[in-house]
């Protein structure tokens, strides 16, 4: 699934071709993606200009005057600007037409969403799927304190509170296993029984790992292309994730693979305590 830097990198790659231009058409190819599409979205957006693009987790946000539409990109989604007449293909699934230009999104799993939240029913951040969220890794109030002051009651284990999102969101199963590693913290130990020093040092980290997946491209994922259709190459820098049996590139120790949570972590049992 995307994570927080390839839906920032989307973000980044439509955001030149949608700020401050007129959506002249809407077209829906199916009844919806993971929910149904909003009734009477094309009339909504339809004649109303983009004021900007933001992410919240892994939401993509693209706000007007009168609201905001939110887009989840899902297991298998992605988004593409591409000229109008551009035939659709089989799992083309919404269109937003501005000028001269189309964003057109593919799903082929239908797990994504595109959805509406109108100004008049308040903040976006009060939006059923974003009030729960934690804060933004790489917004100045993440850091050290804020991680060790949110855990103190936490026996999960570090990895699946990093997963869970209501303490800080995007730091999805990729990049929490990189970060780990640079922290030099093995993903099993329970949240409390951190201490601050290695919070301090954690939360630094997760910021670097995002900051340069960012800047990579993300990483290539079986679903995931930018918007101008490249691959990242953040995958080029991984020291752990996806290297079952392959030395650590610090000691040499072979890297292991365990589940927690129904998801596979990695990590170097020498260089993680």
């Amino acid at each position: 699934m995307p994570e927080l830097p390839e839906v920032e990198v989307t973000r980044r790659g439509v955001a030149p071709h949608l700020e401050g231009r007129t959506v002249t058409a809407v077209t829906l190819r199916h009844t919806g993606l993971r929910w149904p599409f909003p009734a009477d979205l094309g009339t909504t957006l339809v004649g109303h200009t983009i004021r900007s693009t933001g992410r919240r987790g892994k939401y993509l946000l693209v706000h007007f005057d009168h609201g905001t539409l939110l887009i989840h990109l899902g297991m298998s989604g992605h988004l593409r600007v591409l000229p109008p007449d551009t035939l659709p293909k089989k799992h083309d699934h919404f269109d937003m037409q501005v000028g001269d230009q189309v964003l057109r999104m593919s799903d082929p799993r239908r797990f994504g969403a595109v959805l509406w939240h109108a100004s008049n029913e308040g903040v976006i951040d009060n939006h059923l799927l974003l009030r729960t969220l934690g804060v933004e890794p790489l917004e100045a109030q993440f850091d050290g304190q804020w991680l060790y002051k949110h855990t103190r009651g936490r026996t999960a284990s570090i990895k699946q509170v990093l997963l869970a999102g209501d303490i800080v969101v995007g730091v999805g199963n990729i990049y929490a296993s990189e970060s780990l590693f640079r922290a030099r913290i093995n993903p099993r130990i329970a949240a409390h029984r951190i201490g601050l020093e290695r919070y301090v040092r954690l939360a630094q980290t997760i910021r670097e790992v995002l900051a340069e997946a960012i800047e990579q491209g993300g990483s290539t994922l079986k679903d995931f292309l930018a918007v101008n259709g490249q691959s990242g190459y953040f995958q080029q820098s991984y020291f752990v994730y996806a290297r079952t049996g392959e030395p650590c590139r610090i000691c040499k120790t072979p890297i292991r693979q365990i589940v927690q949570g129904q998801r596979s972590t990695f990590y170097c049992p020498n260089c993680q305590k």
